[in-house]
């Protein structure tokens, strides 16, 4: 079920799950079986965390188990987004307990580690056939008030679930941005052997997903 659609091209050999992981704005109609999703954030369980507090928290809402869920997130996304996400099969909202449960203390690595577990969440989605696309377009006091989540939670993301479709289901600017070659920074960029040099020609203006 692997999607080949706009492979990355990588710099050196990879695991081809993540030169195939995506973040589409096309989806088909097919759900998403709710086994499906407990093997998704199964996964996402399994990653790392400091302390092993594991401070991921996820709401998630399914168009064919949870139609409610689904559409109060999707209500808390930007217009933009909200105009392709609705025809994804779930969608999902990252949450970060940001104090320690054995002293209270705050955790400054919790969204790192909500990160870390949404990342395994999309690998192991591309080894299904699922890929996900993560948002920061949302509104996080819309988020915070639709599903009460208490003040020492901190909001990271939203991101919808599902099976890539044709880009040619999309508004043409959308469209092109699906086709749309992908690259990345080559690793002489990002990878500093035996100090911090000066790095010249950055582009933070350019990251293709």
């Amino acid at each position: 079920m692997s999607d080949l659609t706009n492979v990355l091209p990588a710099e050196h050999p990879i695991l081809p799950q993540l030169t195939q992981r995506r973040s589409p704005r096309a989806y088909t109609s097919q759900p998403v079986a709710a086994e499906v999703l407990q093997q998704l954030f199964t996964a996402a369980g399994s990653a790392a965390s400091c302390f092993g507090e594991q401070p991921w928290r996820f709401v998630v809402g399914s168009q064919v188990t949870s139609p409610e869920v689904f559409q109060k997130i999707l209500g808390t996304l930007a217009e933009f987004n909200q105009g392709w996400a609705k025809n994804a099969s779930a969608i999902a909202l990252a949450v970060a307990k940001t104090t320690f449960s054995h002293d209270s203390n705050p955790n400054a690595w919790a969204k790192h580690d909500v990160g870390q577990a949404v990342a395994t969440l999309a690998i192991q989605g591309v080894e299904l056939g699922v890929q996900i696309h993560q948002m920061a377009g949302f509104s996080q006091d819309a988020a915070r008030a639709a599903f009460q989540i208490p003040a020492d939670y901190e909001l990271v993301s939203v991101f919808t679930i599902g099976y890539p479709g044709s880009p040619d289901t999309l508004p043409d600017p959308l469209k092109a941005r699906e086709a749309a070659p992908r690259s990345r920074k080559p690793l002489g960029e990002i990878m500093f052997e035996g100090g911090w040099p000066t790095v010249a020609g950055e582009r933070y203006d350019q990251a293709p997903v």
